[in-house]
């Protein structure tokens, strides 16, 4: 990786643009970047940082965007960092924007923009850059692909802090696996440790989780088993649980299958007790059973014997309405005639209440007659019902007129006052027409023009396709030419081989004694023979086809350029040189011109529509003006002739009304009058029809109850039941004679009899012996039911046991594996002789390669004197793996590196350093690092030191790396030329270049 151009603006105390050429630099080979104390010198390598990974090292990547602007900046200015470099042998260019607060092109205040990336390649033929990415997350992975180092490991390597590595030769075993865990990133082997240590503790608390299962089936198992049972003293995790659970479940379910054996027994026997006393109890049952119903049978014939009376009552009342029930038709019908009667009456009594006095007396006959006489005069009213009618039609008529004139005066006004704006109108519309046909004009012109601009624009664009399709056709062409030409000059040189080979080629088709094809002769004592590479017919004719095919693609090739050309040149005639997107812009032009027009005359229509509406408007108002006078006139004969005939209709109904208001309302009291009247003569005519129908009745019912046997009629009435009457005493009477025989029927039962005259039944003591009978048989199948459920659970919970252990088998196996190699990962297992972590060990193989490789260095900075050496030796309490010593040859003695003094401990950092550089290189694929900054360390030493490390400095130049100093030391200004000075002031730090040109 080479660096040779950074751009910095309003970074850090950098408030401009500011440059830094590293070409110019690094052609010294060593260069000093020097300036006083928060110039900003530890903000160039952290703009170079910040470029290739987007974030500053160590504590300064805190509040990247913000933190990063300088303060001198002015508002408008953007932070941005440009880095130019090569890696992998590609030139790479890196634009970086944090993300800053802008201030609002409108208003005031401001607003947040995003970080920004860029990143392009310069291409080495043309000189000319590419874009490659604009996205932050595919530059930085390219990047880091590229440098193959994450950002710690650059900051180590690239830029070189002494101070750290002379804390790292003093630190102990702990922070050197800090510092070696970071720039080699051995996370992965730390997770192995962690992860192998999450299965040990994962297999162990399923180990622990299954002997815990298994201790709680075997609890259960002696919950179940009761007293026959004992466990062992045993902890989830020790060995022979399972052996000790199984053994005891095989001893308990021997003993729980004994006692459900005895458990059977005694089930048995008190089934047997059970069934004996169940017997007896039956028989004293059904022996109560039958003297209690003798006894109910007794009680029933006293209370039948003292009810016979009533009964004998009941028959004789069942008799008599037997009897009436032949008069009942005789007496219903006397009923209906009687209510029939009263109903007439009542009518007739209405019926005559309506009346006159006069007519309150009357007959049927006369009340008919009055009636006729009412419809007769009713029917003399229809002629002045029709004048009255006519009369309600005129004064609808004198209405009719009276609207008529009140809305042709509407219209009359209305037709004048839109008749004094029709001129002004008419000359508006008449404007609107002339400029829509002006439009109309200019949107035919713009038509004319707009098809040839177009057909112009196509022509273009046809033009500007050939021109590409051209090139590509002429290099086809010029292809197609060269392999021609290939294809022809292999096919000569394979002829002229061949024909230098034509004897041999002639001699394999000779014969002795047949004449040669060439000379004649029959004996052939020397023939050609074939060399290597000898060309035949085949190989010959091949290489034709192949120049022909050649020469015919070559052909195809001209002839579709020349196509194309021909057609280039025609769209070139038609179109001209000017631009494609000139003549875009010019038809667009044309198309919204031409839109504009056709949109102005497109209102041409609608003015003429509106101008002929408007004239027909005008047509129809004044004809409105002129009818509207004419039904003026007309209508006031019409009102002379309404108001004749209303005159002789008034005179007519005044002579029909009489006394009423209207001939409608003495229609009305002659029409109520004849309906009374008819009403009235109906209801006597009833009233006397119904008093007739009544005698007839009562003379029917008399003679019925004679037959009968009742002396009145009313005795009949009297006799009969209705019919809930009638079924309650039926019920009564079947209720006595079912009862009656019911008992004559038990009485006459020879078991129950027989069973009267036996003592008592002790129906208590056979209940009790019964009772105690299944109670003690269901104290016998309780107790065997839980001796089954005992050996049920016992089998189950053994097979559940027996399962787990079958389960636990390879659970304990594969914790044993993964804890025996957990333990050797953390150091934590006896077979780790050294208590070596297996990131330790990863690691102290890593320090072994950094210490090799500084000792290549230290040996020579020091005169062959100091060498580093790794050592695996625990210290202290603590594990080993990551010690370093120093060896000094002078003493032969091996001493730690915390025995150095100041200026050894610069040499052996400086060379520990560089070594680390070299290791995490390799580490990262072999990338050359052809730029390195060295930072602190120079402030402490002497002059003679001094040279010395600026002797070594020097000589790291080897192989064209370029070596930055940063200091502020004064002296190193004097001894280096090229320079790069960071000068502060109070508007911002400036960069200037020295010694370099």
């Amino acid at each position: 990786m080479r660096l040779h151009r950074l751009d910095i603006t309003a970074f850090g105390p950098f408030g401009g643009t500011q440059s830094v050429d590293f070409d110019e630099l690094s052609a010294a080979g060593l260069f000093l970047l020097h300036g006083p104390t928060g110039a900003g010198k530890t903000s160039v390598l952290d703009a170079v940082c910040y470029a290739l990974y987007g974030s500053v090292p160590g504590a300064r990547q805190s509040g990247q965007g913000a933190t990063l602007r300088s303060d001198h900046a002015a508002p408008g200015t953007r932070t941005a960092v440009t880095l130019e470099l090569t890696v992998a042998g590609r030139r790479l260019e890196i634009t970086r924007q944090p993300p800053w607060e802008r201030p609002k092109k409108r208003g005031t205040g401001t607003t947040q923009d995003k970080a920004q990336t860029w990143l392009r390649e310069r291409d080495a033929a043309s000189g000319n850059w590419k874009d490659l990415s604009r996205s932050h997350q595919e530059i930085g992975e390219e990047i880091t692909q590229l440098l193959g180092m994450s950002r710690e490991q650059f900051c180590q390597v690239v830029l070189l802090p002494q101070g750290d590595f002379a804390r790292f030769l003093r630190a102990d075993a702990e922070a050197r696996g800090r510092l070696l865990g970071r720039l080699f990133d051995t996370r992965r082997f730390a997770d192995v440790e962690k992860r192998l240590a999450e299965q040990r503790r994962a297999a162990e608390a399923r180990v622990r989780d299954g002997d815990a299962d298994l201790l709680a089936d075997a609890h259960r198992m002696q919950q179940a088993a009761g007293d026959a049972m004992e466990l062992p003293e045993l902890t989830p995790g020790e060995p022979g649980l399972a052996e000790a659970v199984l053994t005891a479940a095989a001893v308990a379910r021997s003993t729980a299958r004994e006692h459900l054996t005895a458990a059977h027994c005694r089930l048995a026997a008190a089934e047997s007790a059970q069934a004996a006393a169940d017997r007896a109890l039956d028989d004293t049952r059904e022996r109560a059973r039958l003297q209690r119903r003798f006894a109910e049978a007794r009680e029933r014939a006293a209370r039948l014997q003292e009810s016979a009376a009533a009964h004998r009552e009941a028959q004789t009342r069942m008799e008599r309405a037997r009897k009436a029930e032949t008069v009942a038709p005789a007496l219903e019908l006397r009923d209906a005639a009687e209510a029939e009667h009263r109903r007439a009456a009542h009518a007739e009594l209405r019926a005559r209440a309506l009346l006159p006095a006069s007519l309150a007396d009357a007959g049927a006959a006369g009340l008919a007659a009055a009636a006729r006489r009412a419809a007769e005069e009713l029917g003399g009213l229809e002629s002045a019902r029709r004048a009255e009618r006519r009369l309600t039609e005129l004064l609808d008529e004198r209405a009719g007129l009276d609207r008529q004139e009140r809305a042709d005066e509407e219209a009359r006004q209305d037709a004048e006052t839109w008749l004094a704006g029709w001129e002004e109108t008419r000359t508006g519309l008449q404007a609107r027409i002339e400029s829509a046909q002006q439009a109309a004009g200019r949107a035919g012109e713009l038509a004319v023009q707009r098809e040839p601009a177009r057909q112009r624009l196509n022509a273009a664009r046809t033009r500007d396709r050939l021109a590409e399709g051209t090139e590509a056709a002429a290099e086809q062409a010029r292809t197609a030419r060269d392999e021609a030409l290939t294809a022809k000059q292999r096919w000569l040189d394979l002829k002229e081989q061949r024909l230098n080979g034509i004897a041999a080629e002639l001699a394999a088709g000779l014969t002795d004694g047949e004449p040669c094809a060439v000379c004649g002769a029959t004996e052939h004592p020397a023939p050609a023979r074939k060399v290597d590479g000898h060309v035949d017919r085949e190989t010959e004719e091949r290489a034709l086809a192949d120049h022909q095919r050649a020469d015919d693609r070559r052909a195809e090739a001209e002839r579709r350029l020349g196509a194309l050309r021909e057609a280039l040149a025609a769209a070139r005639a038609e179109a001209g040189d000017t631009p494609t997107d000139r003549l875009a812009h010019a038809v667009e032009e044309l198309e919204r011109e031409h839109a504009r027009a056709r949109d102005a005359a497109s209102a041409l229509h609608s003015a003429q529509e509106q101008l002929r509406r408007a004239e027909h408007e005008h047509e129809l108002r004044t004809a409105a003006q002129r009818d509207a006078a004419v039904r003026a006139a007309a209508r006031v004969g019409h009102r002379e002739r309404l108001d004749r005939e209303h005159a002789a209709l008034e005179e007519e109904l005044t002579a029909a009304r009489g006394d009423a208001g209207s001939v409608a309302a003495r229609a009305g009291q002659l029409e109520q009058r004849a309906a009374r009247l008819t009403d009235a003569a109906d209801a006597v005519r009833a009233a006397e029809d119904a008093a007739q129908r009544l005698k007839d009745a009562d003379a029917r019912l008399a003679d019925a109850a004679f037959r009968a046997g009742f002396d009145t009629p009313q005795a009949a009435a009297d006799a009969l039941l209705d019919d809930a009457g009638h079924r309650e005493l039926q019920r009564r009477l079947d209720a006595w004679q079912h009862e009656e025989a019911a008992v004559r029927a038990v009485l006459a039962e020879a078991e129950t009899a027989a069973a009267a005259h036996l003592p008592p039944a002790d129906l208590a003591d056979a209940q009790r012996a019964a009772e105690d009978a299944a109670r003690r048989v269901r104290e016998a199948a309780s107790a065997r039911d839980a001796a089954a459920r005992r050996c049920a659970e016992l089998d189950r919970l053994s097979a559940r046991a027996a399962a787990a252990v079958r389960r636990l088998g390879p659970l304990r196996e594969e914790y044993d594996r993964v804890a025996r190699m957990a333990g050797l990962t953390a150091g934590t297992s006896a077979d780790n002789e050294r208590r070596m972590r297996l990131e330790s060990y990863v690691l102290a193989a890593r320090l072994e390669q950094v210490a090799a490789a500084a000792t290549v260095r230290l040996h020579r900075m020091s005169s062959g004197r100091y060498t580093l050496v790794h050592s695996d030796d625990r210290t202290g309490r603590g594990r080993s793996g990551l010690g370093l010593h120093v060896v000094d040859a002078w003493t032969g003695r091996e001493r730690d590196t915390a025995t150095l003094s100041g200026g050894e401990t610069f040499f052996a950092s400086l060379a520990l350093a560089l070594g680390l550089a070299d290791v995490v290189t390799d580490e990262a694929g072999g990338v050359r690092l052809d730029t390195l900054f060295i930072d602190e360390g120079f402030g402490s030493l002497d002059d003679q030191t001094l040279d010395e490390v600026l002797d070594v400095l020097d000589s790291l130049r080897e192989r064209d790396r370029s070596v930055g100093i940063v200091s502020h030391v004064a002296d190193l200004r004097r001894r280096i030329h090229a320079q790069l000075e960071v000068v502060k002031g109070r508007t911002g730090s400036v960069l200037r270049q020295r010694g370099t040109g």
